[in-house]
């Protein structure tokens, strides 16, 4: 992937603050790269960075436009078109994690090939990948799971990377989406992947390795989300994985997109779960749970948490507030 810093982050019209979470994520781990944020007449979301146009970002050194919005079905929108072909003719490169291909978009490949700027679609894998074959693998792996798809399983894997590493262990964070490939470089977006190749694309991202040594692979939808929880199966098997980490946010009345799907109960997630990783590693089971408590005041929060302790006797974090020390304390 060659995706040149500094960055400009493209909202678009983004609804609200989720569909904004591609840019988001990249801004929060990777902040030093990220110089200003381009939003258009609608958008809802807001990354908390310097509003800019192209030409003030051009000016303060800015190499390339991500799209980081991540919307329904990952398409993109007539009306950023214009803007992303007024940013190719300035000079920046442009990079995205949709769906839709930059290069499909005529405009915008006739643009890129006049100037000489470079597209880069992260979404889309450049290689092929075989079936996966269920095969025990060296080494130790993690995947955090959730009760929702856009819940916090990127950041909870992010965080157990960082915490891991303060503390010595041998850990990698292994990308399966956009954002978490913008973050670490590479990655595979097994969302893009056809289905009958989701697992072994996976077997080929956490390949055997040191006996010491974590993987910790990023998390995708949700095995109660409707329209993703085929993608959540195939990322399960090919994950192999010892531990699972559950990730949960308290306020959700419906799964996000699905308002006739309720969220599932914890319990309930934690079972299913654990019954579908351990097709490819009978001893899967979950440490943890991840909370996500940023509609909460810090009282409900903390009460929330401790509720949870108690009736399932496993740590609970928020691993942006609280951190993720203690989940390393109940590792297999």
């Amino acid at each position: 992937m060659a995706v040149i810093p500094p960055y400009l982050m493209f909202l678009g019209d983004a609804a609200d603050q989720l569909a904004a979470k591609t840019a988001a994520g990249v801004v929060h781990w990777r902040p030093e790269l990220c110089v200003g944020q381009l939003r258009l007449r609608g958008c809802n979301a807001d990354l908390g960075i310097p509003d800019m146009s192209i030409e003030e970002a051009v000016a303060k050194g800015v190499k390339t436009l991500i799209v980081g919005v991540a919307n329904r079905g990952g398409v993109m929108s007539q009306t950023w078109i214009d803007v992303l072909v007024d940013a190719l003719e300035h000079g920046l490169d442009i990079a995205s994690g949709l769906h839709s291909r930059l290069i499909e978009v005529p405009m915008i490949e006739e643009t890129a090939a006049k100037y000489g700027r470079h597209l880069t679609d992260v979404r889309h894998p450049t290689r092929t990948f075989s079936v996966g074959s269920g095969k025990k693998r060296s080494g130790k792996r993690l995947i955090p799971v959730g009760t929702d798809c856009s819940i916090g399983k990127m950041y909870t894997a992010l965080a157990l990377e960082q915490e891991m590493s303060a503390q010595g262990i041998k850990a990698t964070f292994r990308a399966t989406g956009q954002t978490g490939i913008f973050i670490a470089g590479d990655g595979v977006s097994v969302d893009a992947v056809i289905s009958d190749f989701i697992s072994g694309a996976v077997e080929w991202l956490a390949p055997d390795n040191d006996p010491d040594h974590w993987d910790l692979i990023e998390g995708q939808g949700s095995l109660f989300h409707a329209s993703y929880a085929g993608v959540s199966l195939g990322l399960l098997h090919g994950a192999q994985a010892d531990a699972l980490v559950l990730c949960h946010e308290p306020t959700r009345s419906h799964m996000r997109g699905l308002p006739d799907y309720p969220i599932p109960g914890i319990a309930e997630c934690i079972a299913a779960n654990e019954k579908a990783a351990r097709l490819t590693n009978p001893s899967a089971k979950c440490i943890g749970i991840a909370i996500n408590t940023h509609a909460l005041s810090k009282e409900e929060a903390n009460d929330y948490m401790l509720s949870l302790e108690k009736e399932f006797a496993l740590p609970v974090v928020d691993p942006v507030k609280t951190g993720v020390g203690r989940l390393l304390e109940n590792l297999p």
